[in-house]
């Protein structure tokens, strides 16, 4: 029940704004729905329409809060003449992708667009959005609040952008997107080492997304990277949920058609638009992907791709890949040295990434008595339970060898 909550709740936020056109009481009262779905289906039933009962619940609720609000402002008069009708039929259509160019509006600064966008279209909490960014949470929450007062005030208008209006809200609706599609992927925190919910729904967005922009370089790549990724998620665990690494997945699991679609498409992209940073990971992941084995992968042209990723979209993640790229075409040891230089960055600082990528370097290096404290500190600092565990594994193995 909890995944078609999450599933459904982007869809009833959608339809709640597309009628009121009040984002930030249309928000509210869809949490109050959820909040009784939650509490009420387990012992009731779940009704035979469960999107329709959310979007008439929210509906009601939401006429509700604005009689509220009206009546604190002292217009009751005005609130008995304007009362809102009941809430209309079930929309058939899914509006998803329309709030999503929503919280993408130009009049808000980026920020604030993938903050909104994340909270309202990807299901995302607050603290999830704020270890995503790796910024307090105290700040995520004001962006988020901020960019609902200002399209409120702004009068922005629920419906579907044109074609023109795409190219200011395009860079935050991929991010938006990505986001949705790595939280799905590795989730960052939980019992389950990915959401199947989320990598579906940002594919399927993304999907829409491509048919509307075509000649996209970047939607296309974007595509591209999400199957070539998504390709390789029933290796990436065994029976028991365990994390499988990269080097270590039966390969025969791999969705081999997801694999040729994404190349499909990223070679189509490089060819045609310049290269941006979702074709560049794309082009990884294909490479990746058309290793059948692990000592056939050219990590060389891998180290050669992250080394035009971090020129035209540095991050500390890319960094972090980046580092494991060269410690595979040089050998451990220069690996280390570029990890010392990279954690220098403010970023970097207590991420459980960094205490992982050192270990298994140190592991590689023959070192295991230095990564096994390592491996502890990244399982202690990682809140996602199977990567916890594989990293635990992982110390207990080294601590053996180290006797």
């Amino acid at each position: 029940m909890t995944e078609l909550l999450r599933e459904l709740a982007p869809q009833v936020l959608a339809a709640l704004v597309r009628r009121y056109g009040d984002f930030d009481l249309c928000e509210d009262a869809v949490q109050e729905a959820l909040l009784a779905a939650a509490t009420q289906w387990p012992a009731q039933g779940m009704p035979a329409n469960p999107k329709g009962w959310l979007i008439t619940t929210a509906s009601r609720r939401r006429i509700e809060l604005w009689r509220a609000e009206t009546a604190r402002r002292r217009r009751e008069e005005h609130v008995a003449m304007t009362t809102p009708p009941d809430p209309a039929p079930v929309p058939a259509v899914d509006d998803t992708l329309t709030l999503l160019m929503l919280c993408c509006h130009p009049s808000l600064t980026p920020a604030s667009q993938v903050a909104l966008a994340l909270r309202a279209v990807g299901g995302r909490t607050t603290a999830e959005i704020a270890r995503a960014y790796l910024v307090p949470e105290s700040t995520i929450a004001q962006r988020i609040s901020r960019a609902k007062q200002r399209i409120k005030a702004g009068g922005a208008r629920f419906r579907p952008p044109s074609r023109e209006e795409y190219g200011p809200r395009l860079a935050a609706v991929l991010n938006v997107l990505y986001l949705i599609f790595t939280e799905g992927h590795t989730a960052s925190s939980g019992e389950s080492l990915q959401r199947v919910d989320l990598t579906a729904e940002a594919i399927r967005l993304t999907r829409q997304l491509h048919a509307r922009l075509p000649d996209e370089g970047e939607v296309t790549g974007l595509l591209a990277l999400m199957l070539l990724t998504d390709a390789r998620r029933a290796a990436r665990t065994g029976p028991d949920g365990a994390m499988v690494p990269l080097a270590e997945q039966d390969r025969s699991r791999w969705d081999r058609a997801m694999i040729g679609e994404g190349i499909e498409l990223v070679t189509r992209a490089l060819t045609t638009a310049p290269a941006g940073p979702y074709q560049l990971q794309a082009a990884i992941a294909a490479v990746h992907g058309q290793a059948e084995r692990a000592g056939d992968t050219d990590w060389r042209e891998i180290a050669g791709l992250y080394e035009l990723l971090a020129a035209v979209a540095p991050g500390p993640m890319v960094t972090l890949n980046r580092v494991v790229a060269v410690a595979e075409v040089d050998g451990p040891r220069a690996g280390l040295r570029e990890l010392a230089a990279a954690e220098r960055d403010p970023a970097l600082a207590g991420h459980h990434r960094v205490d992982a990528v050192r270990a298994h370097l140190l592991e590689r290096a023959g070192d295991p008595a230095s990564a096994e404290p390592a491996y502890r500190r990244a399982a202690v600092r990682t809140l996602n339970v199977p990567e916890r565990r594989y990293l635990e594994a992982r110390a207990r193995a080294c601590a053996a060898r180290s006797v």
